[in-house]
């Protein structure tokens, strides 16, 4: 039987910064950097290399049906494939994926009332 790794601790690190940054997009594509910057720290420190995963590596795809995508380049980093396939790494992955693309969603239906929320023309609320 294989022994299964777990990185909770790592997802528990970065869950509450993550959603206080999804909280405060104003847009899609903040939703899309803010997965990219938090996948690549969590990726690279369950490596135990900071710096092997890179914001470019991994992206949120909410057409796809993970919900993101990894790079062939983060696939072939040495070891990732090992902690990948034996540990809960793709749920964490999942999981982030799904908020922010709910987030993404929401940014994404409807522009004009979001701008109009986030950028007030006249000071007043």
């Amino acid at each position: 039987m294989t022994r299964q790794v777990s990185f909770t601790r790592l997802e528990q690190a970065q869950l509450p910064g993550f959603r206080e940054r999804l909280d405060r997009a104003e847009s899609p594509d903040e939703v899309r950097r803010f997965f990219a910057e938090t996948m690549a720290t969590l990726l690279s420190d369950a490596l135990g290399t900071a710096g092997a995963v890179r914001y470019d590596d991994v992206a949120l795809s909410p057409d796809a049906a993970d919900g993101y995508e990894l790079t062939p380049a983060v696939r072939a980093v040495q070891g990732f494939a090992g902690i990948w396939n034996d540990s809960d790494l793709p749920r964490i992955v999942g999981d982030f994926a799904r908020v922010a693309e709910k987030r993404f969603r929401h940014l994404a239906g409807n522009p004009e009332r979001t701008e109009a929320k986030t950028r007030h023309k006249d000071g007043k609320r």
